[in-house]
């Protein structure tokens, strides 16, 4: 009989070595695998409910911009009303009537819909919510502030739709016009 050496068992290589370790570490990085993808999913719900809400509040953004050229109109035909209608044709009473009804009944609309009017007469110039179409020179009231509105400005809840065209007051320049003494102006000899 041919009597052969003992087996030794053989030393694990280091590739099977590694294998090894990742079995070992394979529960932990699965933990750790399971609770990233668990935070990605409630960032997920938590942006995708940010992204309803916003929808919701914001939706008519579009609708509203679109409308405000209308509802200037509208207005512009109330101011236009003759004070004075004792005198008027009874079918005419009853258009200017419908007409001021269905002024009233959008102002509610906007309101119900957060939408509201800015008209800053007497206030401080803002430049997020205004837009300066001229300088008054005066000083009757302190520099900056609104002194004329040319046409009311709109907000939804906090973005603004349109900003209030505004004349705003400026420091009135004091003194006298320049003399022909004085040295700045140029004779012709």
């Amino acid at each position: 009989m041919i009597r052969r050496p003992p087996r030794s068992t053989p030393k694990p290589s280091s590739a099977a070595s590694d294998v090894y370790k990742r079995q070992e570490d394979s529960p932990q990085a699965l933990k750790d695998q399971l609770l990233r993808v668990m935070a990605d999913n409630e960032n997920l719900r938590k942006r995708t409910e940010r992204d309803i809400s916003a929808a919701k509040k914001y939706g008519a953004l579009g609708l509203a911009r679109d409308l405000l050229g209308s509802i200037d109109n509208l207005e512009t035909a109330i101011s236009h009303m003759p004070e004075n209608r004792g005198d008027m044709d009874e079918t005419l009473k009853n258009i200017l009537i419908g007409v001021e009804m269905s002024a009233r009944e959008l102002a509610s609309v906007l309101e119900r819909h957060h939408i509201k009017k800015v008209t800053p007469e007497m206030e401080k110039f803002d430049y997020n919510l205004h837009q300066a179409m001229f300088e008054v020179p005066t000083d009757d009231v302190e520099p900056g502030m609104v002194v004329q509105v040319v046409q009311p400005g709109y907000v939804l809840h906090d973005r603004l739709l349109r900003p209030a065209m505004v004349g705003v007051s400026k420091a009135a320049v004091s003194g006298t016009p320049d003399t022909p003494d004085s040295p700045d102006t140029e004779t012709e000899k």
